[in-house]
């Protein structure tokens, strides 16, 4: 009885055993297809699509200031002190507003004067403090460039760093949104027209990407001390022009392709 009941035994571990090994290989190849995939047979087609228009601006930039120089630091900053306070009260005078002004810098700095002396040595002397304080108008009143220059010039500003035109963030936006599809758009026919002569056609998309909005940096309107004297002591308005703002973006696109 006990004879009969190992020999049972030895068999059913000797089947087992014999069942492991022919699962072995199945297992192992199972195993192998799920890490180490056929490589991807797809066909794919990578396409850059551009939009480009023209719009008109909302937004009107100007940079302007005043420098003094006197003896001490606290007479030069009081005498820029009283002139720009003069500005901002001109500037009111022409219907700008607080809000629509902001300091861009306030720049203290000593001016030395160099000599040599007779033993040859370079020697600098303290001769005063120069006060640089400079202020950005920015408004939608776009008409007003003149009006808001001349009227600077005149309360007393010695320098007009720039004058520009642009587009306010809101506008940017909108028009972002628009020029994307229009790009993607562009992408997709540029593709369609290559495929075509290759009896090909797009069966589906990869990938997106998308380029930042781009415009052209604003052209700034220098001019010099004495420009902006002369410019002063004229009648004449100062003429300024507004000018269209191009503006452009990108998608590359990766289609998925297929023959027809």
């Amino acid at each position: 009885m006990n004879k009969t009941i190992s020999l049972a035994a030895l068999t059913g571990v000797v089947l087992i055993l014999a069942l492991a090994v022919n699962l072995s290989p199945i297992v192992n190849q199972a195993t192998a297809q799920e890490t180490t995939p056929f490589p991807s047979r797809e066909k794919v087609i990578s396409v850059t699509g551009t939009a480009t228009t023209s719009v008109d601006p909302d937004r009107l930039v100007i940079q302007f200031g005043v420098e003094t120089q006197e003896k001490t630091a606290k007479a030069s900053l009081d005498s820029n002190s009283q002139l720009m306070t003069n500005i901002v009260n001109a500037l009111k005078g022409v219907g700008i507003t607080e809000d629509e002004l902001s300091t861009l810098r306030l720049n203290i700095s000593p001016i030395y004067d160099y000599y040599n002396e007779p033993e040859g040595r370079r020697t600098q002397e303290l001769v005063g403090y120069r006060v640089s304080n400079i202020l950005m108008v920015e408004t939608k009143s776009l008409d007003k460039a003149a009006d808001i220059i001349d009227s600077a010039v005149e309360a007393g500003a010695n320098r007009i760093d720039s004058v520009y035109f642009s587009l306010s963030p809101q506008k940017q936006i909108q028009f972002k949104d628009l020029l994307l599809e229009e790009a993607v758009k562009n992408a997709q026919s540029k593709a369609e027209k290559a495929l075509a002569p290759l009896n090909h056609k797009i069966i589906g998309v990869k990938a997106v990407s998308l380029s930042e909005f781009g415009m052209p940096p604003p052209m700034p309107y220098l001019r010099s001390f004495d420009m902006v004297a002369a410019e002063g002591s004229m009648k004449a308005a100062t003429p300024v022009f507004t000018s269209d703002q191009d503006i452009t973006t990108s998608a590359s696109v990766i289609f998925l392709i297929g023959s027809n």
